[in-house]
């Protein structure tokens, strides 16, 4: 089998992201055949070679495992997270799998769990544009001016968020469509209208929509469902 780099294999083997394996061979948490590896350039023969991520075996799976879970509240989206629950806790299975994109703790709903590597950056990164879409209610009512704000962008840190779709539900409910991920950004831009979230659950990734999946469940998407969303990632089954 051809060489690949140290921190694909440790992404398509489930161990980790591609980013935070990469985080992992720096810090020296990563060995190749007993020898700490640390530069990122690092190939590795995954048939051949054995890989150890803090002591533990890393083997490649054959399998490639495509689970939706409904976050619940105070559950950390991590693989590891000393002293709180994290999601990988809460999805049973013999495949590592590791969350693609984040939910901040106190928020809830969909999140992908999947040991297929290839698929992160392309649903996380906003230069791909896939829509993510939120169930938001506020603490105090929302005027049409503050809508119209996010619809049209606020600064953050400097920078506009890109424009999002934005629909009322009720006095202090609305959904929010956007296709940028910036950290907290959903809170960042209710408190910039001044106001405040008291719930915050997505509701739908790309195609991918939560549906009446309960609280702390989760399941296999379907095969329709792994196939479209491998398309328009333009990623071929494997």
């Amino acid at each position: 089998m051809p060489l690949i780099r140290l921190q694909k294999f440790l992404s398509e083997a489930g161990a980790c992201s591609r980013r935070k394996g990469e985080d992992h061979i720096r810090s020296g948490h990563v060995t190749v055949n007993g020898e700490v590896v640390t530069a990122l350039g690092t190939k590795v023969d995954p048939d051949n070679d054995t890989v150890h991520l803090n002591g533990q075996p890393v083997v490649r799976s054959d399998r490639l495992v495509y689970v939706m879970l409904n976050k619940p509240q105070r559950v950390v989206t991590s693989c590891h997270h000393r002293g709180e629950p994290v999601v990988t806790d809460l999805v049973d299975l013999p495949q590592r799998l590791f969350p693609v994109g984040r939910l901040d703790k106190d928020s809830t709903g969909l999140l992908l769990m999947t040991n297929d590597g290839r698929i992160h950056h392309r649903l996380s990164h906003p230069s791909f544009d896939h829509e993510k879409e939120y169930d938001v209610t506020v603490q105090q009512p929302i005027d049409e001016v503050g809508l119209a704000a996010m619809r049209k962008g606020v600064r953050l840190s400097g920078v506009m968020t890109r424009p999002a779709r934005v629909r009322r539900i009720s006095a202090k409910r609305f959904t929010i469509v956007l296709k940028e991920g910036r950290n907290r950004q959903i809170r960042r831009m209710v408190e910039k209208v001044g106001n405040r979230v008291a719930r915050l659950h997505r509701i739908r990734v790309a195609d991918l929509k939560l549906g009446g999946l309960a609280q702390g469940e989760w399941r296999h998407l379907t095969k329709a469902e792994v196939r479209k969303l491998l398309g328009a990632l333009q990623l071929g089954i494997r």
